[in-house]
């Protein structure tokens, strides 16, 4: 619930005993001594002096207290719990309760609002956001629970019990948002849910939150994802472990040109756990950006990759790298070693790059591109014509090829899409850039795709996925 003023006014009021009653008491006790032992040569000057003394150094430390935390209880513009209250208050309650539930409602559209309608009206939307959520949960008599203001326009409230609970209240919650509308402003709000049972942690289950939503928003996983039997720290140490034993295996699955045959090996990895388990690409890459591991993994994968890269391999090898890696000065100045260390490398390795966020400081990162391929290393952007990022990064960059986005595979029999697809091959062909289409499932597929101007084809119709390493 949003933090009544009542609330708030006791809060300060055990906090002003707690902190202001030893000063006080510290005082008394020196002016009380004094009367004592010199009781006979006191002049009634220092009585008066005393209760002055007293009176300003009570209302002065209650002043210093309640100014100090007035800004950091609530929130001034959403009138809620501020974050960093809200964590200390959620921390108790995870430890009080066995079974505890997270909800997250995010103005998915705050930028937007603030950037058309003014900051102001932004603040306002906030506000009316967190005093509606409060309303509503109040309606369904559900109260006395915190609430806060995380960041943007993202608001975490906390409720007793499983997440099975409330999923019911959450989803009709949800579906009350679909129209909200605040005058003739549209807001745009997502939710996530989840509980103690993913962990016990508040930190892992935030970010846990975050996903969620990110994934709710895009629909390109099931929630089971995010369900999976392992603790986020153990995920975190069997990442570590895997990464200090070089620990993973490597699958490939052929690419083909559609004269030459084989032309590109692509490379894909996963750790393996000290329990002999796999680790998928999709649990692990978030656990190695948290712990800053991300160099080092690509780097041990590409440098395993090299070892197949000889002189009677015809083939391309290629495999994800992180944008972030190659943005790295210390991962770059070790690929260059690498290369000149090993001559049959140059021109047999190709990074495929994506990144949802466009990066901004484009000519440093289009120095960084050139550098990488003049040294021999193909350059392919994935996810063309899904990430905005990737049509920005073709338009300002040379690359060796673009990678279709596996939607428009998907829907190749959709005459829209297919219009478009001819687009991207006539874009790609007169900029000398390679055109690569994957996830071709069927021979009817294959056909229709053999009609476009593509470069390069792959699926599970034309290859299968095989191990090339395990260690």
């Amino acid at each position: 619930m949003q933090l009544p003023e009542k609330k708030e006014r006791e809060y300060r009021f055990r906090l002003a005993l707690r902190m202001g009653l030893p000063i006080f008491a510290l005082m008394f006790a020196l002016i009380f001594h004094t009367v004592i032992t010199t009781y006979n040569t006191l002049s009634s000057v220092f009585y008066f002096e005393s209760v002055i003394v007293l009176t300003f150094g009570i209302y002065f430390i209650l002043y210093l207290i309640y100014s100090g935390f007035d800004s950091k209880i609530t929130d001034d513009v959403s009138k809620v719990f501020t974050r960093t209250y809200l964590y200390k208050y959620l921390k108790k309650e995870l430890a009080r309760n066995k079974d505890y539930t997270l909800i997250l409602i995010s103005v998915d559209n705050l930028n937007d609002i603030n950037n058309r309608y003014g900051i102001k009206s932004g603040d306002r939307v906030l506000y009316e956001v967190g005093l509606w959520i409060s309303n509503y949960l109040n309606k369904n008599n559900i109260s006395n629970f915190p609430i806060g203001h995380v960041k943007g326009g993202d608001f975490i409230l906390g409720l007793k019990g499983k997440s099975s609970d409330y999923e019911t209240l959450f989803d009709l919650m949800h579906l009350k948002t679909s129209e909200f509308k605040i005058d003739e402003i549209e807001v745009n709000i997502l939710g996530a849910i989840n509980d103690t049972s993913f962990s016990n942690d508040l930190d892992y289950l935030i970010e846990n939150l975050f996903e969620i939503k990110e994934f709710n928003k895009h629909k390109q996983e099931e929630i089971k994802y995010f369900k999976e039997n392992i603790e986020p720290n153990e995920l975190e140490r069997y990442v570590i472990n895997a990464i200090k034993s070089q620990s993973f295996i490597i699958m490939k699955q052929n690419v083909y040109n559609k004269k030459s045959g084989v032309a590109i090996q692509e490379c894909s990895t996963k750790l393996k756990g000290s329990d002999g388990k796999y680790i998928h690409q999709k649990s692990y890459i978030k656990a190695l950006n948290k712990l800053r591991l991300m160099d080092d993994f690509d780097y041990m994968v590409l440098k395993k990759i090299t070892d197949f890269c000889t002189d009677e391999c015809e083939t391309i090898f290629a495999l994800n790298i992180s944008p972030t890696s190659i943005r790295n000065y210390n991962f770059l100045s070790k690929v260059k070693n690498l290369l000149e260390n090993n001559s049959h490398i140059k021109d047999k390795i190709m990074f495929i790059l994506s990144e949802k966020e466009y990066y901004s400081y484009t000519q440093k990162y289009a120095d960084t591109i050139k550098n990488i391929r003049n040294i021999g290393i193909k350059i392919c952007i994935d996810k063309f014509g899904s990430y905005n990022s990737s049509f920005l990064y073709f338009r300002d960059f040379k690359v060796d090829a673009i990678r279709i986005d596996s939607i428009y595979t998907k829907e190749i029999f959709n005459e829209n899409y297919l219009k478009i697809l001819n687009g991207f091959c006539t874009m790609a062909n007169q900029s000398d850039t390679k055109i690569w289409m994957k996830m071709i499932e069927n021979k009817d597929m294959l056909e229709k795709i053999e009609k476009l101007e593509v470069d390069y084809i792959q699926g599970k119709y034309l290859s299968d996925l095989e191990l090339i390493y395990e260690n």
